[in-house]
């Protein structure tokens, strides 16, 4: 009888290792799968061939900048080290408008080159657009999800002011994952030179997020990889998936901010924009684009895209 409990016992805890083992190897790929991605946001000519493809006239648009000497860019270091990148542009005519541009997921700041134009051309702002981490010409050792991100936008907040001046009045607009670290930015003590805020199809949690994907993707519950691969990137990286939440920070903000979010979209599926709406106090508005996919809505509908943000902004600017 003993004999037969050992062995039991023996197979429970052989089995019950396998079982660690593998969801441990299955957090580790899951990790390096979600936030190093290959290909990520570094392929900068792969980048801009894309918004050439989807954006007439950028091309000439850029190519007249550069000549002039307009669009620049510049390097920062984060507050752990890491070297950032942006680029800038003024407005044609001296203006306090400064938008601050952050882009998504394995995307660069070149991807926000479009929206550049919009703010630069149709509202007369400055410009500022960032490279996150891992994308583009910044540094880093993974993507962030915002995490990281966020608290890098305050030294790229000391920039703008550096470049356009201390009276500068900052809009900062993301979409997608640059959405979701423009809305954790909100939550946090900002200084009294951003003004409002554009989300454009940002998610309410990092877990979230990968929740849906785990489930779309791979067929699996949250439960138990997203969970180890969460606490993985907390040993990893310094922090999880549940702290890197747009919906808790959003409940924070008191400045405006305009959701959008496409009524199509299925990557991050527009339901999640409700619960963001919700949380977040007056001001606010909520623009759901018929028919638009993930990041869709400005490519799309441009001039309705360009009115209805200049419409909201227009008293707090």
């Amino acid at each position: 009888m003993k004999k037969t409990l050992r062995r039991a016992l023996a197979a429970a805890g052989a089995l019950a290792a396998v079982v660690l083992l593998a969801v441990a190897g299955g957090a580790w790929y899951m990790l390096d799968y979600a936030l190093r991605p290959e290909p990520d946001g570094r392929d900068t000519a792969a980048a801009w061939r894309a918004v050439r493809r989807t954006y007439a006239g950028m091309d000439l648009w850029r190519d007249s900048l550069t000549r002039r000497g307009v669009l620049r860019d510049t390097f920062v270091s984060a507050a752990d080290g890491t070297r950032l990148h942006a680029w800038y542009a003024r407005a044609s005519r001296p203006g306090r408008r400064t938008a601050l541009l952050v882009h998504g997921y394995t995307d660069n700041a070149l991807t926000m080159m479009p929206y550049g134009r919009m703010y630069r051309e149709e509202m007369g702002a400055n410009i500022l657009l960032p490279d996150l981490r891992r994308a583009g010409l910044s540094g880093g050792s993974h993507i962030t999800m915002g995490a990281l991100d966020h608290a890098d936008l305050h030294r790229w907040l000391d920039v703008a002011t550096d470049l356009f001046g201390d009276s500068a009045r900052v809009v900062v607009h993301g979409v997608s994952m640059g959405a979701a670290t423009a809305m954790m930015l909100s939550g946090d003590s900002l200084p009294g030179c951003v003004r409002a805020f554009v989300e454009d199809c940002g998610y309410t949690s990092v877990y979230e997020q990968f929740r849906g994907e785990l489930r779309k993707r791979f067929g699996l519950p949250s439960f138990p990889m997203l969970d180890a691969a969460s606490l993985l990137c907390r040993l990893r990286y310094g922090w999880d998936f549940r702290s890197a939440s747009p919906l808790d920070a959003v409940a924070r903000c008191r400045l405006p901010m305009l959701f959008i979010h496409g009524a199509a979209d299925s990557y991050v599926p527009t339901a999640m924009v409700r619960p963001l709406y919700d949380a977040k106090p007056a001001p606010k508005e909520l623009w759901l684009v018929p028919g638009a996919a993930h990041a869709a809505s400005y490519r799309d509908r441009p001039h309705e895209y360009a009115r209805r943000v200049a419409r909201f902004l227009a008293p707090h600017w």
